[in-house]
């Protein structure tokens, strides 16, 4: 089939139905205008469900602690490539925009009469909130599917976005998807926003689920937009060991625990972060992956363990029920036997460049949420910063929508033709996702990242994306091109980017790296990113 047999139109199509997603649709909603939300999967099908740990922010109630605090705290983390603008401004709102998430239905665990808090790996105070326990991702999406089911949002489920329309200035003029009989269509509308998620399906083991394949990082390259900071992959330091070879998501073993007081230790019941770092077992994630990967390497091993015995059973399960459930299904008890864990791939840092409203350098297409790199998280997400990201991107995002639709005139709804869906080059899941985790995870070095561009070179075939798969699998395919290319251009370690031969941070390298498509298609490193802080 050469052309789209169906169209539908929108002021505004959201891909994606996480925390940034679903925030977007249901503000532009408010706000007055046509809005689309588009989902591969069904609308509780995305990553945001798998969020344990909680939400950082600080709500004025706790005296000990401030919005600077949490600001300085994020830029620590970030190793010196953070916006500071950026992370200022998105941290402040914070609090409204739990409020609002509050006024829609979501009910977050309480301290008497106040909020609970815990902490987690890289904070300086108790302030990350949380729902369930440790299921405080499938609240937020609980409360967000209700609202947008009780607003009439309307939702198009099991349809997959292939790549944007364009106008010949390069403007979006709308989607083309594909149905889930694998029918092309067309969704005509002068905004897109993508809110797709992350990248963890990269690599072979991760804590994502199997929607997390890159498709809006290679949707905006494909649409002229420019990426950055991509080489910053967290590897999450505690996702469950489930034994040799473990592939696809798997369970988290929330960075909460640690913020009880759990403690990670080898086969030989050693302190793994015991003089590591002046926070040892709550050091930012990337330190504590990083020493978690040179122990196991030292020993031999291919997991470590995360000793939370000191809580009782009633305390594991009212706190955690979660990891729980999760560790009973492998045979461990935690309050009984250490957690078995290793590292896994589980946020990227980069993304699509955008403004903290959202606003890409493409006229009509914007990004929010982990898909997007507004300069928040750096070299290393802080924890816990990912839903508070969404909350607040995610409404700024639509309310730029409305803004924009409101100063100008949209591209001619026309000009959105029926077109044949791409051509692009699809390497094999399996050995990318092998070459991936062997030569760009925690450590690399230039002669690994060589080998991955080969392996991709050697086993991409030009293909139509005429299914889900063929379309997950250009994205992937295109992503890690640019991840190694960043990975490769980036002479240094610093935060979650590991190079064995260049173990030391240079200070000359504390800048974003951009990376946009040539004319075929390639990635290829293009400084500077777009200006900090820009509204």
């Amino acid at each position: 089939m050469t052309t789209p047999c169906w169209e539908a139109n929108a002021d505004l199509v959201v891909v994606g139905t996480g925390v940034a997603g679903l925030t977007a649709a249901l503000r532009a909603r408010e706000l007055g205008l046509d809005v689309l939300v588009v989902t591969k999967e069904a609308a509780d099908g995305g990553n945001t469900r798998w969020a344990q740990g909680g939400v950082a922010v600080v709500l004025g109630d706790i005296e000990a602690d401030s919005v600077a605090r949490h600001v300085d705290d994020t830029l620590v983390a970030g190793v010196g490539l953070c916006d500071e603008v950026a992370t200022s401004r998105i941290i402040g709102a914070g609090p409204a925009a739990v409020d609002r998430l509050r006024t829609l239905g979501a009910e977050f665990d309480r301290d008497g009469d106040r909020l609970a808090r815990t902490r987690e790996g890289g904070h300086t105070a108790f302030r990350v909130v949380h729902a369930g326990g440790d299921a405080t991702g499938a609240e937020v999406e609980r409360a967000l599917l209700a609202a947008s089911r009780d607003d009439r949002v309307p939702m198009l489920e099991h349809h997959t976005a292939v790549d944007t329309l364009r106008t010949p200035a390069g403007e979006v003029a709308g989607l083309l998807v594909l149905d889930a009989d694998g029918v092309p269509g067309i969704l005509v509308a002068p905004a897109v926003l993508l809110a797709t998620g992350g990248l963890g399906q990269l690599y072979q083991a991760t804590s994502n689920p199997a929607v997390a394949t890159a498709d809006g990082v290679a949707i905006a390259l494909r649409s002229g937009a420019p990426v950055a900071d991509l080489e910053f992959v967290q590897f999450h330091p505690t996702v469950l060991y489930t034994g040799s070879g473990a592939r696809g998501r798997c369970p988290l073993v929330t960075e909460a625990v640690r913020g009880e007081g759990a403690v990670l230790v080898d086969a030989r019941g050693d302190r793994v972060m015991a003089g590591v770092h002046p926070q040892e077992d709550l050091a930012p994630r990337d330190v504590v992956s990083a020493a978690i990967t040179r122990r196991m390497a030292a020993l031999g091993d291919d997991h470590v363990y995360l000793d939370a015995t000191h809580l009782s059973p009633a305390e594991f399960r009212r706190r955690f029920p979660t990891v729980l459930a999760a560790c009973l299904r492998v045979g461990v008890d935690p309050s009984e036997a250490p957690i078995p864990v290793a590292p896994a791939a589980h946020f990227s840092c980069g993304g699509v460049v955008s403004t903290v409203d959202g606003r890409t350098a493409v006229p009509g297409l914007y990004a929010a949420g982990e898909v997007a790199r507004t300069g928040l998280h750096g070299a290393n997400r802080l924890a816990s910063n990912s839903l508070l990201e969404g909350l607040v991107v995610g409404a700024r995002a639509a309310e730029s929508v409305a803004a924009d639709l409101a100063l100008g005139l949209p591209p001619e709804r026309r000009l959105a033709a029926c077109q044949p869906v791409p051509v692009l080059p699809v390497a094999d899941r399996d050995t990318l996702q092998r070459v991936m985790s062997r030569y760009a995870a925690i450590g690399r070095d230039a002669e690994g990242l060589a080998v991955v561009g080969s392996v991709l070179d050697v086993s991409a075939v030009d293909r139509p994306l005429e299914t889900r798969a063929r379309v997950e699998d250009a994205a992937l395919t295109l992503t890690a091109r640019a991840v190694i290319a960043a990975a490769a251009a980036r002479e240094e370690s610093r935060g979650c980017h590991v190079r064995d031969d260049f173990p030391g941070t240079a200070r000359s390298w504390a800048r974003s790296l951009t990376v946009r498509l040539t004319p075929s298609g390639q990635p290829m490193i293009a400084e500077p990113a777009m200006a900090k802080g820009a509204a």
